[in-house]
């Protein structure tokens, strides 16, 4: 049986990254184009794209793994020995040892899928809560941090307050995106037309220009639509909302934005922390 881990020359506990990394780079070095068309390159080329179309799907994977293993296991050159017996406690061995081996591939896979789905989540929820707070608060333009009301040094509490939570909502905003782009999106610097260049090529659907891009876009988009409907539902402050609907935008529509991501985004994190 051919062996696609050593076709790929990567271990059989490799994560998927791992593969498609060694499959791109093997890739560049053994396309035919890079060779004039050699026939032998072009075998070694056909050898690493079967290998790579196994493994590269959990399922399929899953079930390579696992014949590999029973071959291994069945021919290891010892047919005297215990595992080569035909004795049913032999038997019953080496399926004990195939099924552990599978229920770890059958593991690892769902990990590594239950990672990347919270990756995703640590990216979406702040920037769905970064949206949502901006629109909202564009919308009822709150009035508070330079109410006259708050003149006191309660007031100056208060002020100290909301700017450290801004300050730190603002960092925790900034290193969830740029964890976002670390995982999920490509430097457009490295980007090379050729698959032949030297340079890995990006396995990311995203650039780190695009995905900021889309970013800005999105909070420019929310805080039109939040002064839209604020301004076009033509709201004016009442004697039980006094810090709401100012004439204009205040310092309040930038400042709790940051602050609102960071509480949403820590009730997930601990709700994360209770599923684990």
């Amino acid at each position: 049986m051919v062996n696609y881990y050593d076709i790929l020359k990567v271990s059989p506990q490799a994560s998927s990254a791992e593969i498609k990394s060694a499959y791109r780079r093997l890739a560049r070095k053994l396309h035919p184009d890079s060779h004039q068309g050699s026939e032998e390159t072009a075998l070694k080329f056909a050898e690493i794209a079967e290998a790579y179309e196994v493994l590269s799907k959990p399922k399929d994977r899953a079930r390579y793994d696992k014949r590999l293993l029973e071959i291994t296991l069945g021919s290891n050159g010892f047919a005297d020995s215990f595992i080569e017996s035909s004795n049913p406690h032999a038997r019953r061995w080496r399926q004990m040892v195939v099924e552990k081996r599978y229920s770890d591939i059958i593991d690892k896979m769902i990990a590594e899928e239950r990672n990347d789905a919270i990756a995703l989540q640590k990216f979406l929820f702040p920037l769905g809560a970064l949206v949502v707070s901006v629109i909202f608060f564009s919308m009822i333009r709150p009035d508070i941090f330079f109410s006259s009301y708050f003149t006191d040094i309660t007031g100056v509490l208060a002020r100290l307050i909301l700017v450290t939570l801004f300050v730190i909502g603002v960092i925790h905003v900034i290193g969830r995106m740029r964890e976002a782009f670390d995982r999920f999106a490509f430097d457009d610097n490295d980007i090379h037309d050729s698959v032949l260049d030297g340079t890995e090529i990006p396995t990311r659907h995203w650039s780190r220009y695009s995905m900021s891009a889309l970013i800005i876009l999105g909070i420019v988009g929310a805080f039109t639509i939040g002064f839209g409907v604020g301004y076009g539902l033509d709201l004016k402050p009442s004697i039980t909302a006094p810090y709401l609907f100012s004439e204009f935008p205040q310092i309040d529509i930038l400042l709790f934005p940051p602050i609102f991501v960071l509480l949403v985004d820590s009730i997930h994190g601990l709700i994360l922390n209770l599923e684990k």
